[in-house]
């Protein structure tokens, strides 16, 4: 019985799971989900409680400075 030997692209793949760029296409993703859901629930009033409003709102942000963050680390550094 053989065991099939991962393909030279195998460990690339994996790295590409959890690189920076995906993570960051991953915090955009969600953070542009966030938005819409809270468009929407401003638009109808009392549609969902103001604490989780607030919520959301804060994870928003917060996820703003995460990619915000992330993008300053991956843009290349201009020399001196």
């Amino acid at each position: 019985m053989s065991v099939d030997k991962p393909s030279d692209s195998a460990p690339s793949a994996a790295m590409d799971l959890r690189s920076p760029q995906r993570q960051l296409i991953e915090w955009q993703i969600e953070h542009a989900d966030l938005d819409a859901l809270i468009d929407q629930v401003t638009v109808v009033p009392g549609q969902m409680d103001e604490l989780r409003l607030r919520r959301l709102k804060k994870r928003h942000l917060a996820l703003r400075d995460q990619m915000a963050r992330l993008q300053a680390q991956l843009a290349p550094k201009e020399p001196a």
